[in-house]
C-alpha cells in the first residue's frame, strides 16, 4: 500500500468542544471531568449517526494530569459514560499541555499504519476538580531546581519561571507581551460577538440551572493600561503577569477521526486531512520555545512552507513565548494569520483539552477564510513542543 491509500489516509471529520470555564469559580466547577467529556463525546457522535459506534477501533483520551476524577484510565470511563458499547476499547495518554493533540496524532498514526480506520479522540481537564502542578507529583530532586544540591534538568520548574527565562533569552519586552495579550483579548471577544466561536461549541446545561454557551475567560474590558498596571507574578522585577499569561480553566472536547475510505463509505464529509505532525524538545528551563523545531519538522514533512500557511494557531501559554516562536519560524506574531480569533491568554488553557480546542478553532478559521493549509503548535511542560499540519477539505 502507498501512503495515498485512502484506507491509510487520516481525516478529521469534526471537532466539538464545551465552552471553557474558569477554574475554581466558573460554571463548570460542579462537573466531574469524566461526565463533562462524555457529554461532549456523545454530542459529537450524535451529529454523525452514520458512523456505527461499534466500529470505533479505539477511544483515545488526552489528559494532562490523569489522577483523581481524571484517573484510572479516564478514557475508558468516558467511553462507557458516553454510551459506547463495552466492546469499544479506550486509552488515556498524557503529554501535559499537548495531551489531546497527541491523542489526535496517535489516531492519525494508527490509521496511517493500518491499525484501524475509526477513532474517537477526547481531551479533558478540570483544574477545579483535580488541581494542577507539582503538588500532585513527587519531584525527583535531580529534576527540581528548587531542591538542594546539583540538578540535571529543570523539569519541575514553574512554567512562569520558564517564561521569564525565555523573555530574558530572546529579549521580549513587557510592552510587547502586554500588546500581544491585549490583541488576544480583543480577537477572542470579537470572535464571540460575531458568532464565529459558536461554530465549535456545544451548549452545556448546568446542574445548578441555566446553561453555559460561551467561554468565560475573555475580558471585554481589558486594556493596555490595565495590563500595564499588573505586577509580575514569578519574579519581583520580571515581565510575566497574570494578564499576559493563560488563566486556569476547565473544559472538554472531542473529535472524530476516520480514514478517508471510511468517510466515503459512510457518507460523511471530513473537514481536513492530517498531513504531518512532529514533536521536539528543549532545555526544560526554556519550555516555551519547545515548538520551534516541531513546527519546522512538520512543515518539512508536509512539503509546505510557513508562507503557505493560511492560519497559524499557536497555544498562548505566555505571551513571552509566543513572540519568539513566531519570529523564529518566520511569521509575524502580530500578523493576521496568527491566532486570528484569540488564543489561550483570553480563551483559557484547560491543559488536556487545549490541543483539540485549538484544532476546532483552526478548522473553523480555515473555513471562514477559505484557506487550504493550517498548523497547530503547542509548547509542552517539561520542555517539549508539538505541531500538526492539516489541509482543509470541506
Amino acid at each position: 500500500m502507498t501512503p495515498q491509500d485512502p484506507r491509510r489516509t487520516p481525516v478529521i471529520v469534526d471537532v466539538l468542544r464545551t465552552p471553557v470555564g474558569r477554574a475554581d469559580k466558573g460554571s463548570l466547577v460542579d462537573f466531574r471531568p469524566d461526565d463533562l467529556a462524555a457529554f461532549v463525546l456523545r454530542a459529537l457522535l450524535d451529529r454523525y449517526s452514520e458512523v456505527p459506534e461499534d466500529s470505533i477501533d479505539d477511544v483515545i483520551c488526552g489528559c494532562a494530569f490523569p489522577w483523581g476524577e481524571q484517573g484510572y484510565n479516564v478514557g475508558r470511563s468516558i467511553a462507557i459514560l458516553a454510551g459506547l458499547p463495552h466492546t469499544v476499547p479506550a486509552q488515556t495518554i498524557t503529554r501535559l499541555c499537548g495531551s489531546s493533540l497527541q491523542a489526535l496524532r496517535s489516531a492519525a498514526h494508527a490509521i496511517t499504519v493500518g491499525e484501524g480506520e475509526t477513532f474517537a479522540v477526547v481531551g479533558v481537564e478540570s483544574v477545579t476538580r483535580v488541581g494542577r502542578g507539582h503538588h500532585l507529583a513527587t519531584p525527583n530532586p535531580l529534576l527540581d531546581p528548587a531542591a538542594p544540591g546539583e540538578t540535571i534538568g529543570a523539569v519541575f520548574m514553574p512554567m512562569g519561571e520558564t517564561a521569564e527565562n525565555v523573555a530574558d533569552r530572546w529579549g521580549v519586552s513587557r510592552q510587547a507581551m502586554d500588546q500581544f495579550a491585549q490583541r488576544s483579548q480583543e480577537r477572542a471577544v470579537a470572535a464571540r460577538e460575531s458568532g464565529f466561536v459558536s461554530r465549535e461549541l456545544v451548549t452545556v446545561p448546568l446542574p445548578q440551572g441555566g446553561k453555559l454557551e460561551y467561554d468565560e475567560s475573555p475580558r471585554a474590558g481589558s486594556s493596555l493600561e490595565k495590563l500595564a498596571s499588573l505586577d509580575p507574578v514569578f519574579r519581583a522585577h520580571g515581565r510575566v503577569t497574570a494578564g499576559n499569561s493563560c488563566p486556569l480553566n476547565d473544559g472538554a472536547a472531542a473529535a472524530l477521526v476516520l480514514s478517508e475510505a471510511k468517510a466515503e463509505e459512510w457518507g460523511v464529509s471530513p473537514r481536513a486531512r492530517v498531513l504531518a505532525s512532529a514533536v521536539s524538545a528543549v532545555d526544560p528551563a526554556l519550555m516555551g520555545v519547545g515548538p520551534i523545531a516541531a513546527i519546522r519538522a512538520a512543515l518539512d514533512q508536509a512539503g509546505v512552507t510557513i508562507g503557505d500557511i493560511d492560519v497559524f494557531e499557536l497555544n498562548e501559554a505566555f505571551a513571552a513565548q509566543v513572540i519568539p516562536v513566531c519570529e523564529e519560524v518566520g511569521i509575524d506574531p502580530f500578523g493576521d494569520r496568527v491566532n486570528p480569533y484569540g488564543g489561550g491568554i483570553a480563551i483559557g488553557h484547560p491543559f488536556g483539552m487545549t490541543g483539540l480546542r485549538i484544532m476546532s478553532t483552526l478548522l473553523n478559521g480555515l473555513d471562514a477564510r477559505e484557506g487550504r493549509f493550517g498548523i497547530e503548535s503547542m509548547c509542552v511542560g517539561g520542555g517539549q513542543g508539538q505541531a500538526m499540519v492539516v489541509e482543509r477539505l470541506a
